[in-house]
């Protein structure tokens, strides 16, 4: 069973639009049409669960880039979140560097302190 992402989606393609287009490719487990929280609308992107690894791959090669409701689709095998690389949401290091290239706080402690102006 492979999870398949589906990105790149006209904001009108519905659950049974992707079944349809995913069904000649094998059984499909699950659709998931990802919706926005605040305004209940669709994102644009959808997660679709094929039962077999063969229909998965073919889907793959036969769906990406093709055009449906004016957009071309981006069609690819999804990743965990705890998988993915990227941006760790803009708080810290990025991910897979500790921080020491970037920033040390060794060579902070070890320099001289300046004396402060005071504030008034």
């Amino acid at each position: 069973m492979k999870n398949l992402f589906v990105g790149n989606m006209s904001f009108q393609t519905t659950e049974s639009d992707l079944r349809g287009l995913f069904e000649p490719f094998g059984q499909i487990t699950r659709v998931h049409v990802v919706m926005d929280r605040e305004t209940g609308r669709p994102r644009g992107f959808a997660f679709v669960e094929v039962a077999d690894d063969n229909g998965a791959s073919e889907a793959i090669t036969a769906l990406n880039g093709k055009e449906v409701g004016g957009r071309a689709l981006r069609v690819n095998e999804a990743v965990p979140k705890s998988e993915r690389r990227g941006p760790s949401g803009g708080f810290g290091p990025p991910r897979g560097n500790s921080g020491r290239e970037r920033f040390s706080n060794e060579d902070y402690r070890e320099s001289a302190r300046q004396p402060r102006e005071p504030r008034w």
